[in-house]
């Protein structure tokens, strides 16, 4: 097994298995979408690699952005608006990424955790799987590229659902919207990922990347189109009250005292 910083890499045959490792939570921050975007860019240059699955350890997929780690204070201190947001230039690398990719889903994929796991072709998921779209619940605007991805999953009014209300749905919610897959048991969740991937990668390697690339033709440059936009009410809502009250209210797992300011 080698790994870029937090991300592990394993191979089975033609799959490579990629894995979170910053457990329980594993929360992201500037320095681990890196970390993923060099691991995308060396499986692209790896040829005998045809599928890939996402995954973590720990209790949880991704339970959104770090906002104590250094790299994300770091981040906030250097930038304005003008100069953008890095970790959504790193986003789009992983959309930009030629091969598929299937997400194994366990537990929480919340905020930006829950459009990194939007962000795979396929996703594979256990009836314990949440996804959250909290940003109105911090105070803030969604981000990584959600407001584009979402909706072309499930639909613009489910995604409305999800954006304006902060609401949790479980795995079995997710198929049915069809934001999932495949439905498994938390025990087969990784072993399930592993083997759609074989099945896609069982195929002719040009014809899936040829395929690939027709159905997310433009994919990445939407993204970032997005994310600018993103990025640009996320950078006014930051500064604010409620923002603030947001963070607190969410890590004292309490409904917000929101004032408008």
């Amino acid at each position: 097994m080698d790994s870029i910083g937090d991300v592990a890499i394993e191979i089975h045959d033609h799959v490579a298995l990629l894995e979170i490792q910053r457990p329980p939570n594993n929360f992201f921050d500037e320095d681990l979408i890196n970390n993923l975007g060099d691991a995308f860019d060396l499986m692209d240059q790896t040829p005998e690699i045809r599928a890939l699955v996402l995954a973590a350890q720990g209790k949880h997929f991704c339970a959104g952005r770090n906002f104590a780690s250094p790299a994300t204070a770091r981040a906030r201190e250097e930038r304005t608006e003008e100069s953008g947001n890095d970790l959504y230039s790193q986003a789009v690398r992983l959309f930009a990424a030629k091969k598929p990719v299937i997400g194994a889903i366990q537990g929480a994929a919340v905020g930006g955790g829950f459009g990194l796991a939007v962000m795979p072709d396929f996703r594979v998921v256990s009836p314990q799987a949440r996804f959250t779209a909290n940003f109105v619940k911090l105070g803030f605007h969604p981000g990584f590229g959600l407001t584009y991805t979402l909706p072309r999953l499930i639909g613009q009014q489910k995604a409305n659902l999800m954006f304006l209300t902060g609401r949790r749905i479980d795995g079995k919610t997710a198929l049915e919207w069809g934001l999932a897959d495949i439905l498994t048991d938390a025990d087969s969740l990784r072993a399930t990922a592993l083997e759609f991937a074989a099945e896609i990668a069982e195929n002719a390697p040009l014809a899936l990347l040829s395929v690939r690339g027709t159905m997310r033709e433009g994919l990445a440059e939407k993204v970032r189109e997005q994310t600018d936009k993103e990025w640009t009410q996320q950078f006014k809502l930051q500064s604010t009250n409620d923002h603030q009250e947001g963070i607190r209210a969410v890590a004292e797992r309490r409904v917000g005292n929101f004032t408008g300011t």
